[in-house]
């Protein structure tokens, strides 16, 4: 019985998204967890604990993509040599600045935001309205972390685009 009212044969392209958006985010969580570890600098305190909560936060959704992928009832990669062929994010040195830490991470962002865009796509193709919903919600706490994350990076005197002000 399909409990999902769904034809499994059609949602392979959305699991081999989900896939590699899952291998994605455990080399996103590595990184972060290196940095936690190896932080330097006056923004010790500050930036530590930013990236414990961001792993903290990758790690519930690993977890999430998973269940969504044995939700519909396929296997989810598991294996650390598996991750690291499919993502598209690379691995990195501990050996950055904090600025540099926490730029690296705007670039997993955006590697991260592109992989969602394609799962949105095969999702939305099926009418897979479990997998958008849920993918639709990592976008808006993503792009509001790299809000965040790239303020850090900016200067005092740095503007936002003033032009509709």
């Amino acid at each position: 019985m399909n409990y999902l009212n769904m034809n499994d044969d059609k949602l392979l392209p959305t699991v081999v998204e989900l896939n590699t958006l899952l291998a994605d985010y455990h080399i996103y969580y590595q990184n972060l967890r290196n940095f936690h570890w190896n932080i330097l600098g006056e923004n010790f305190f500050e930036l530590h604990q930013k990236f414990e909560d961001l792993y903290i936060e990758a790690r519930e959704k690993i977890d999430e993509i998973a269940e969504r992928i044995l939700t519909l009832r396929y296997h989810p990669m598991s294996n650390l040599k598996d991750y690291l062929e499919a993502s598209s994010i690379n691995e990195v040195s501990a050996e950055l600045t904090d600025v540099e830490m926490v730029k690296s991470i705007l670039e997993n962002h955006s590697i991260l935001l592109k992989q969602m865009s394609k799962v949105i796509r095969k999702a939305e193709a099926t009418n897979d309205e479990g997998t958008i919903d849920l993918i639709g919600a990592y976008i808006r706490d993503i792009e509001k972390s790299s809000w965040m994350l790239d303020a850090f990076t900016k200067e005092t005197a740095s503007q936002l685009n003033d032009s509709l002000v």
